[in-house]
């Protein structure tokens, strides 16, 4: 279930070779690894900062019996930034952790200032090595710094590409709405409606047609003589 930090020494200069390591570096790298009694094997898998499984006795109220029990760390599952790997890092942390995290600024912060010999996880001290390494080739990279005519073309590269996606969005909404029930109830009423409206000119062309024989036939015209004076309206 547990392993101690001997234990853990040996395990990494089997790896390595022990014909392979420097003098010196034997007694630096077991200053290094933690010396602490009991270390759990779920915490290989995760960053528990000091936070370990404990053990004590239960006393009974009554009697003052004595049991044997454990008590273990609050440990939850979670998703955690990191900057220099640009993605998220799901790692299984204890709330102590994750408060030190918090206060150091972050997971890559926390990582870097955390001593080895305080990293007492064999995942701690694989992301630290490996974090480190990244900080270290990011810290020998050259950097270039953009005039201010390229910023503002990129920045309206930038604004160009929203604007762009903001008419995709729009377009993908219309052919969604056109699609849908909403849309062919209006386009049956805008139909209804264009029908109704023709047979009404219908209607009152076929009423024009009827009157115009009826007012010949009473000698009347529709259109008033330029001769006949308009008739008088008597002042009150």
């Amino acid at each position: 279930m547990a392993f101690r930090s001997k234990e853990m020494f040996k395990k990494i200069i089997r790896k390595v070779g022990e014909e392979n390591l420097v003098p010196g570096v034997k007694e630096s790298l077991k200053k290094c690894l933690p010396d602490s009694k009991v270390v759990m094997s779920r915490a290989k898998r995760g960053i528990y900062a000091g936070r370990h499984i404990q053990f004590g006795n239960q006393v009974s109220e009554d009697g003052g019996n004595k049991t044997r029990r454990t008590w273990k760390p609050n440990v939850q599952e979670k998703r955690l930034f990191s900057y220099i790997l640009d993605r998220h890092i799901r790692v299984k942390v204890t709330t102590h952790a994750l408060r030190c995290i918090d206060k150091a600024g972050g997971i890559d912060e926390y990582l870097l200032k955390t001593p080895y010999h305080k990293m007492d996880t064999e995942m701690g001290l694989f992301w630290k090595a490996k974090i480190e390494k990244m900080y270290e080739e990011l810290g020998e990279m050259d950097v270039v710094f953009f005039s201010p005519e390229d910023e503002a073309k990129f920045e309206q590269g930038f604004k160009d590409l929203k604007l762009a996606e903001r008419v995709a969005r729009r377009e993908a909404r219309r052919k969604n709405y056109t699609s849908s029930g909403k849309q062919k109830q209006i386009e049956l009423r805008e139909a209804d409606a264009k029908v109704a409206e023709k047979e009404c000119a219908k209607i009152q062309e076929g009423n024009k047609d009827v009157r115009l024989p009826e007012l010949e036939a009473s000698g009347i015209d529709g259109s008033r003589d330029a001769n006949t004076p308009e008739p008088m309206v008597a002042n009150s």
